[in-house]
């Protein structure tokens, strides 16, 4: 059987917590249901949950415990988590590790240190995914350093990656190009820049492939755009030297290759081939993994919702089957009607769904049972936004598309 993982590292809800236990049980009963008709369970775990920083706290909350407790009891389930945050934050998983004490793991594997690394651990699971070595794992951040403890995150994450002997590269995208800025001088908390100068120093000591690349119009919009070479490079000279200001499309062109991407919050669902390739010779892109993004904040208290629509029609510009999917507070986007003043710059998200409907490679999805616990509709006009419930989620994470060869599905969290 195959095996799925699910990094996960804000804070969770018992509303995201409970669509990810209907989607193991959808697994499980609709695609696997031999696994509950045996007592023996399969030897390797199907899905295993790496959680880190805030998210640590849905272990002991009573409110979400009780939802991790029946995701525990479907078969071959692990959860691996953040010793150190664990430590950091004063929780305690013990009640789940008692009950469950073969499935909840509270310690990390030792990293070249010797010091324990959960990221290591990380980087274990994700290896399982890649192809043969070499191979090369990504990290996608979209968060600022300091602000956000995701960035130290990012650079332990890669810095794992290169330990097994992994190239790296690391895509900044919304606030996440404010980890590049050079002369960056904390005095509480680790360096990021230095941190990420570091990475690329160590890579070439071990011979190993180290790309950052940051969106060009997230940069520009943040005031690091300086100027053109006339090649359509942007400069800017408030970065530090490994960073590489590109179009979108440059770091998309990335996802189009079978590496494993990792991010905050983001799972990798393995994928099973059935049949020969259908893809042209030549061809590429039926190798590229399909891409689900997940539109779970409110449209316009941040740029997630905006960033999240740019990302997903860029991707299927570069022919990348990409499934947007309105979830959790993301369903706001699609009720009622959205409306601006003339003389304003500010974006009507409406317009631009309307405006990207019908874009190949591109699908539309509101999960029902989101607006339902809201008690809000979808505004009838938003036809290109197709309703789906807990089965066509199941269907969309688990079931692949016959001319994708890919050997697994990226999902992302904005």
């Amino acid at each position: 059987m195959t095996s799925h993982f699910f990094l996960l590292g804000t804070s969770i809800t018992r509303e995201r917590l409970s669509w990810i236990e209907e989607n193991l049980k959808f697994f499980f009963v609709k695609l696997y249901p031999e696994t509950l008709r045996h007592h023996a369970k399969p030897k390797d775990n199907v899905f295993t949950f790496l959680i880190t920083g805030d998210a640590l706290y849905s272990l002991h909350e009573p409110e979400t415990q009780q939802v991790w407790e029946i995701i525990l009891l479907l078969p071959s389930v692990k959860i691996i988590c953040d010793r150190q945050e664990l430590d950091l934050r004063g929780i305690s998983v013990e009640r789940l590790k008692m009950k469950y004490p073969e499935q909840v793991i509270d310690y990390n594997s030792l990293s070249i240190n010797g010091q324990t690394s959960f990221w290591r651990d990380v980087v274990k699971i994700a290896r399982q995914h890649e192809q043969p070595i070499p191979s090369t794992i990504g990290y996608l951040h979209l968060e600022s350093p300091y602000m956000h403890r995701s960035s130290l995150s990012a650079v332990q994450c890669l810095a794992a990656a290169l330990e097994v002997q992994a190239d790296i590269e690391f895509y900044a995208y919304l606030d996440g190009v404010h980890s590049g800025h050079m002369s960056q001088s904390p005095t509480e908390f680790d360096n990021i820049g230095k941190g990420l100068e570091d990475l690329v120093e160590l890579a070439s000591k071990r011979n190993l492939r180290c790309q950052m690349l940051a969106c060009s119009r997230c940069a520009a919009a943040r005031g690091y755009s300086t100027w053109d070479d006339g090649q359509g490079l942007v400069i800017s000279t408030c970065t530090i030297k490994p960073f590489k200001i590109r179009n979108i499309n440059e770091m998309i062109a990335r996802f189009d290759r079978n590496h494993l991407i990792l991010g905050e919050n983001v799972a990798s669902i393995q994928l099973v081939k059935k049949g020969k390739p259908t893809i042209l010779a030549g061809s590429d892109k039926g190798n590229a993994p399909p891409i689900t993004i997940l539109i779970t904040r409110s449209p316009y208290g941040t740029e997630h919702a905006f960033g999240a629509l740019s990302f997903a029609i860029a991707c299927a510009h570069n022919g990348i089957q990409t499934n947007v999917i309105f979830i959790e507070d993301g369903v706001y986007a699609l009720t009622g009607t959205h409306q601006l003043s003339k003389d304003t710059q500010y974006f009507n998200l409406q317009e631009v769904i309307n405006a990207i409907a019908g874009s190949e490679n591109l699908q539309l999805y509101v999960f029902q049972p989101s607006l339902q616990q809201r008690g809000i509709a979808k505004n009838r006009e938003m036809t290109a936004v197709l309703d789906i419930g807990v089965a066509e989620l199941g269907q969309l994470f688990f079931n692949s598309l016959k001319s994708v060869q890919a050997n697994h599905q990226r999902i992302l969290f904005f």
